[in-house]
């Protein structure tokens, strides 16, 4: 039988959840809540009641009540992740939050826009609990504004300013150790690099480690000038089809998929065959790049771990402040 709120289209309550289950309210909304002293088989049923009624919990009482806004804010730059990535990662970081009182919001922040305003006015507003970085810099302003405020954050990426904060990341000199020797396994001895902006910390880490394998293997390399794995697609392509068209390159090296399929769309527009003419080593966030073009060298990144790794270091901080912020470094594979 409907309840009234179903048959009236009222928002359901947790007296509604309350009813569906012939539990207390006051039972429902520990049950909700993760509350230690509520079995998991009560919890799991609650939750589905919930699920099915379409129950959210009001989340200005929630704040009145308890302090918080359960709200962890992913900021993100969505304009150079053309390919799944970050969809991979939001979804990872949203499953990993079903079943607690938490949930996700990302706000998305353009590159002319000042990067420590969406952070600024989270913490003034009190709209989030914790916050999930990515695109870290060596000193980030952001880190910095957060540490002074005593504000809970997790970032995807480190930084080089000694703080010590939560973080998950990917070895990316490793990445770069093994791009580099797989070239050179292939016979290749003239590497054009497309990296990252130099103003991220991660392409530092890039750099190192192609440029000291490259040396150790006797190899050239050269960093692309016009244009970076961020730069808009056509920029990539026209960057790097002008650099190819100059000859002696044998070999490239990009850290995305989008920068990837740019260079591809380059040598191919100059009848340069993959595995034939020149190679190709990139990092790759799912099976995309083999489907692609099967020649392609990948090494995977996983993004899915990388997001229920970043909701459990929010969770742990809220949770647990007096303990130390978990951190991880995924260590890649070919």
């Amino acid at each position: 039988m409907a309840n009234q709120d179903q048959i009236t289209g009222a928002r359901p309550t947790l007296k509604t959840v309350a009813e569906a289950t012939g539990l207390a309210v006051t039972t429902v909304s520990r049950a909700l809540n993760d509350a230690a002293d509520i079995g998991q088989q009560t919890k799991e049923r609650v939750r589905q009641a919930a699920d099915k009624l379409g129950y959210r919990p009001n989340r200005a009482g929630l704040r009145l009540r308890t302090g918080r806004s359960h709200v962890l804010s992913l900021i993100l730059s969505p304009e150079t992740d053309i390919m799944s990535h970050n969809a991979q990662m939001i979804h990872a970081l949203s499953a990993e939050l079903r079943g607690t009182p938490y949930h996700l919001t990302v706000t998305p922040t353009l590159s002319d826009e000042d990067p420590l305003a969406p952070v600024r006015q989270m913490v003034e507003s009190g709209s989030a609990d914790a916050v999930i970085l990515n695109r870290i810099q060596p000193d980030d302003p952001r880190l910095s504004y957060l540490a002074a405020q005593n504000f809970p954050v997790v970032t995807h990426g480190r930084s080089d300013m000694g703080l010590t904060h939560a973080y998950y990341d990917l070895d990316t000199r490793h990445f770069a150790e093994l791009a580099v020797n797989a070239l050179h396994a292939r016979g290749r001895k003239h590497l054009l690099v497309v990296a990252p902006p130099h103003d991220q910390t991660y392409a530092r880490h890039i750099l190192f480690g192609a440029m000291e394998t490259a040396n150790t293997r006797g190899m050239s390399l050269e960093v692309l000038k016009s244009a970076t794995s961020d730069s808009r697609f056509d920029q990539i392509e026209e960057a790097v089809l002008a650099r190819l068209s100059a000859g002696n390159i044998d070999a490239l090296l990009t850290p995305s998929a989008s920068s990837a399929i740019a260079a591809v769309s380059a040598l191919e527009r100059l009848d340069l065959r993959l595995g034939r003419d020149i190679d190709l080593a990139s990092k790759d966030a799912g099976p995309l790049l083999s489907r692609f073009r099967g020649e392609i060298i990948t090494i995977r990144e996983d993004a899915a771990a990388a997001g229920r790794f970043l909701a459990r270091a929010a969770l742990n901080l809220l949770d647990h402040p007096e303990a130390p912020p978990l951190q991880q470094i995924e260590r890649p594979t070919l």
